[in-house]
């Protein structure tokens, strides 16, 4: 459905163990720009982050994808970079970005044109024949963001992406992030607790807390709603 919007997540409910997780959360995120989720640790981002990508499954409620009932059937038109990073140490970093590529579904020569191409741009590309043990947290970094995009996704899910990178290479991702979304083609989640990356760059915002929705809107609105408050 061209104008259903890239999520609506309706009434979700999860409970881990005693605590619960999500408690009737409902948001839309609009097709194209980035929207920011925002909200301290265990306000409950990284469990709904958790069944976008079919890794968990709500108890209740649904989330539509496109305007389509979400299933693993769409985990190919997602990309996913994790706050938790996790590459193979005891493989290259080349070998192990075609790997990841073809799990997308690329062909492998496809995936080493793109790949050899993102490597040039984010400078990773001296890095290709090298072990991964030892490569740098924010080199990993800028791999694993690589693998995100590299198929193009319609979705793209980014969980605290600025993290563990110099104001440089924070920079470069950045500008790849305004990119992205002025081409029009990928949906951009934003997880976050940096209210600074959220003002510069998210056209909307969930606010979570305690696994409640706190509030939901348009970035200048929010902003001149608490001016006004």
């Amino acid at each position: 459905m061209h104008d259903s919007p890239a999520l609506n997540i309706s009434a979700i409910e999860k409970a881990l163990g005693t605590q619960r997780a999500l408690d009737d959360v409902s948001f839309t995120v609009p097709q194209g720009g980035i929207f920011g989720l925002l909200g301290p640790n265990g306000a409950g981002k990284t469990t709904l982050l958790r069944m976008l990508n079919g890794i968990t499954a709500p108890d209740s409620g649904e989330i539509a994808f496109f305007g389509e009932r979400l299933d693993r059937n769409h985990l190919p038109a997602i990309g996913y970079l994790p706050e938790e990073r996790g590459l193979y140490k005891s493989m290259r970093v080349g070998e192990q970005a075609l790997y990841f590529a073809q799990l997308r579904g690329m062909d492998k020569h496809e995936a080493r044109t793109k790949l050899r191409a993102w490597f040039e741009r984010l400078e990773v590309d001296g890095w290709w024949n090298k072990e991964v043990s030892e490569v740098s947290k924010g080199m990993a970094q800028k791999i694993q963001f690589i693998l995100s995009v590299l198929h193009e996704p319609r979705l793209l899910i980014l969980d605290e992406p600025l993290s563990r990178f110099d104001p440089l290479n924070a920079e470069r991702v950045r500008d790849v992030i305004t990119e992205l979304k002025a081409e029009g083609k990928t949906t951009i989640l934003l997880s976050t607790h940096d209210m600074g990356s959220v003002e510069e760059l998210c056209d909307e915002v969930a606010l979570m807390n305690h696994g409640e929705l706190v509030l939901h809107g348009a970035v200048p609105e929010l902003r001149e709603s608490a001016r006004d408050g």
